[in-house]
């Protein structure tokens, strides 16, 4: 079995040592750690994989003694990760079909080694997509009136397949509190655009408007502030005044696709550490 370790505490001696030695007395063998000290803040920082070839490891055992001898000595907010569970991730999408084509077919590939029990939508423009990959497709809508009972059903479903994290590949709704606070940090979003610059429902105009030399897409934990959550993964690519607005929309859009798998990755291998609503983000 494979486990990996995050953490994060005050910065203090002896921390890297003590983890390690924890790891060695119980037959395990590292294979991969990085580490991070945030001076300003004083917070230290790791990601520790390890490997345990004995047949009598116990995650359960692990995680008991790992908190009374370590966690509480050092203050540190933890979490340890099997190799053997595959996360549930949910998509919720609306009606553009880039990002969610992409997921599925990096899913299909093997790529991303997720379950994904459904899909969600406000629409049922792409309900032909789930059915090509044989994913149950849920259409939900929602308007001012509806949206409390739409999200009371979106909660009911994702508890019922005990989802682990949500993706939203363009889902044009905005989450109340209600969800969000029971996936803290575990609902990925994709903006059109470099945040924080040009928000809003028409990023590309406004860029164009502007004469930008670039454009972004910025992958971002979700939270009640809008479009203001930790940020996972950002990417630019150059555009100049030959472009038209169809071409900055063509550029984004794949952009898009390539920084919300980026996101999901990273999320997926628990390379993400959120403190302070900015992330650490492990190699």
């Amino acid at each position: 079995m494979k486990t990996t370790l995050l953490i994060h505490c005050s910065d203090q001696p002896g921390i890297v040592c003590a983890i390690t030695g924890f790891i060695h007395s119980r037959g395990g063998n590292i294979i991969y750690l990085d580490q991070h000290v945030d001076k300003d803040a004083n917070v230290f920082f790791m990601r520790l994989e390890s490997e345990y070839i004995t047949t009598d490891f116990s995650i359960a055992d692990f995680k008991s003694e790992f908190e009374s001898s370590i966690a509480i000595p050092y203050h540190m907010q933890w979490n340890v990760y099997d190799d053997i569970s595959i996360p549930k991730m949910a998509i919720f999408v609306s009606k553009y079909n880039h990002c969610l084509y992409d997921l599925l077919s990096r899913h299909q590939s093997g790529e991303l080694k997720i379950e994904i029990p459904f899909i969600i939508s406000n629409h049922d423009d792409l309900k032909h997509i789930s059915d090509q990959f044989q994913i149950p497709f849920y259409h939900i809508p929602v308007t001012k009136e509806t949206k409390q009972e739409a999200e009371k059903k979106q909660l009911e479903l994702l508890q019922q397949h005990q989802v682990d994290f949500i993706v939203l590949a363009r889902y044009m709704q905005i989450l109340s509190g209600t969800i969000v606070h029971k996936y803290p940090n575990k609902i990925i979003n994709i903006h059109h655009s470099f945040l924080p610059a040009f928000a809003g429902a028409k990023p590309y105009h406004a860029a164009f408007e502007r004469g930008v030399k670039i454009i972004g897409a910025t992958s971002h934990y979700v939270t009640t502030e809008l479009d203001a959550g930790p940020i996972i993964e950002q990417d630019v690519i150059t555009v100049s005044h030959a472009h038209h607005i169809e071409d900055f929309i063509g550029k984004g859009r794949d952009l898009e696709k390539i920084v919300l798998a980026r996101a999901v990755k990273a999320h997926l291998n628990r390379k993400t550490i959120v403190y302070n609503n900015k992330t650490v983000i492990f190699s």
